[in-house]
């Protein structure tokens, strides 16, 4: 197997534009490669731009009538109506939007098929991890649903359990949705609770369909949420499942929205944590998955402070070349910020708290803290139908 890396990247990626008022604003991907690129990290990794998903691949999860809505909103924009979330405020239909959406979901099942067939390790695609699209529908800024596509690729080359571990502050709804009954697929979401936010699902009662008992794992936050906390809660939840799934490979979502400067959502963790959560993300690949890591992006709407910085870390951590918190950001990058936006790009790769430091489950709860009822929550429901100790 190589141990090199790749990062998926075409820069068409960038052609999936809802349009200038819409919060998912594409330069944040452009700026993550430049950002890549200043670092050389671009160099370090094996930069593959795959073929858009065909048709085929796209039905391992999407229905035909949504295929063909898709196609159809995206050759006349004006006729979307909202049938199948398309045309809708979250989801504006756009020239383009089949081709281009199918090209994200081609790049995270060319990541796949790369680990799965030992290409690479690692595989990066920082522009996927569109996970609240359903089999039926778009959804959340989302229209097809790479990291299920991605799951599913997989199931078809061979793999028997593939564990999928989602720290979006929303929750992985469209990628939960399309395992739901099937054991092969161990579903873990970390995000804000349903009660404050979108999509208002991933509730810790939430642990998987008929047949696949346990295989749906939700961690639901309060908001305001920092560092400390949802650390504890990842270490609290995340390894033990893994631990006894076994997983022969680990798909990640790193979307970036659980940030403080993020406008969408209300929790309160920094850069430096969302970087520990990425390394220990790899750890856990190399513990129990063989080293096979498929490692996707996600939301995050602060797109010059937070997202690039976020997913360079992510990048560097799977090329073997971890960019250290304290390093300044290159002046090269802030310039191209700047001509970009008019906004002034952040100086260094930290938000100031690394290390960054937690208490960990096993120092034993309080049981009146809201954090640590989140995690009795989601431990008492799942762990007992893993064979685990709640």
């Amino acid at each position: 197997m190589s141990g090199r890396a790749q990062l998926m990247w075409d820069e068409a990626v960038t052609g999936y534009d809802f349009g200038p008022e819409h919060p998912m604003d594409p330069v944040r991907l452009a700026l993550t490669w430049r950002l890549v690129e200043e670092f050389g990290l671009d160099r370090e990794v094996q930069v593959v731009a795959a073929k858009p998903a065909g048709e085929s691949t796209l039905r391992l999860v999407h229905r035909q009538d949504y295929i063909d809505a898709v196609k159809a909103a995206s050759a006349n924009p004006r006729g979307a109506d909202g049938s199948y979330g398309l045309g809708t405020v979250d989801d504006p239909a756009f020239a383009g939007m089949h081709e281009v959406s199918s090209l994200i979901a081609g790049q995270s099942v060319g990541a796949a098929e790369a680990v799965w067939r030992g290409e690479a390790l690692h595989a990066v695609n920082f522009a996927g991890g569109l996970h609240h699209a359903m089999p039926g529908g778009a959804a959340g800024f989302c229209i097809y649903n790479d990291a299920s596509l991605a799951i599913a690729r997989l199931l078809e080359l061979g793999a028997e359990r593939v564990a999928y571990v989602d720290v979006d502050v929303h929750h992985g709804d469209g990628v939960q949705a399309a395992f739901w009954e099937d054991p092969r697929v161990l579903t873990i979401s970390l995000h804000e609770h349903p009660r404050t936010l979108f999509p208002q699902t991933g509730w810790p009662e939430e642990t998987g369909g008929p047949g696949a008992e346990g295989s749906a794992v939700n961690v639901a936050l309060p908001a305001g949420t920092g560092d400390a906390g949802w650390l504890r809660a990842f270490h609290a939840v995340v390894p033990e499942v893994v631990a006894e799934f076994r997983p022969q490979v680990l798909v990640t979502q790193h979307g970036a929205d659980t940030h403080f400067e993020d406008p969408l959502a209300h929790l309160a963790v920094s850069l430096d944590a969302q970087r520990a959560v990425q390394v220990a993300c790899h750890e856990l690949a190399h513990e129990y998955a063989g080293g096979r890591w498929v490692a996707l992006g996600g939301g995050g709407y602060a797109v010059v402070d937070v997202v690039p910085r976020s997913w360079t870390h992510l990048v560097g951590i799977a090329a073997g070349r971890a960019v250290e918190p304290g390093a300044a950001v290159p002046e090269g990058w802030r310039r191209e910020v700047f001509a970009r936006t008019r906004e002034l790009g952040p100086g260094r790769m930290t938000d100031g708290r690394w290390p960054v430091e937690w208490v960990g489950w096993e120092a034993g709860y309080d049981p009146a803290d809201r954090l640590d009822q989140a995690v009795v929550a989601a431990r008492r429901a799942v762990f007992p139908l893993r064979g685990l100790l709640a």
